[in-house]
C-alpha cells in the first residue's frame, strides 16, 4: 500500500513510510501523543505514536505499519498501529 492508497477509516494491511519530522509529544486525557510527518514516492501523510511508542522513531527512520488503521483528522490522513497492528523501524 502507499500514501495515495490511504482512506479515511480503513484499515492499511502494510505501508512502508520514511519519517520527515517528528514533533514533540504532548499528555492528552488519554494518554502521550505524538505526531511525525511521514512519506513515500506517491505523497506525505501523519503517523501518530500512541504511550509507549512515543519517542521511538527519528527523522530519517524508515518505518513499515501492519495490519494499522487510517483515519482523517483536521484534513490530514493519519496512519497509526490501532488496537491490533505494529509500527517497527526497518533497514533500508
Amino acid at each position: 500500500m502507499k500514501v495515495v492508497d490511504l482512506k479515511d477509516k480503513t484499515p492499511v494491511e502494510e505501508i512502508i513510510l520514511v519519517v520527515k519530522e517528528v514533533r514533540e509529544p504532548t499528555q492528552t486525557r488519554v494518554g502521550m501523543v505524538q505526531q511525525v510527518d511521514a512519506e513515500d514516492d506517491s505523497g506525505s501523510c501523519t503517523i501518530t505514536l500512541w504511550n509507549d511508542q512515543t519517542g521511538s522513531l527519528a527523522a530519517g527512520d524508515k518505518v513499515k505499519i501492519t495490519n494499522g488503521w487510517c483515519k482523517e483528522y483536521q484534513s490530514q490522513l493519519q496512519v497509526s498501529s490501532g488496537k491490533f497492528g505494529s509500527i517497527e523501524k526497518i533497514e533500508e
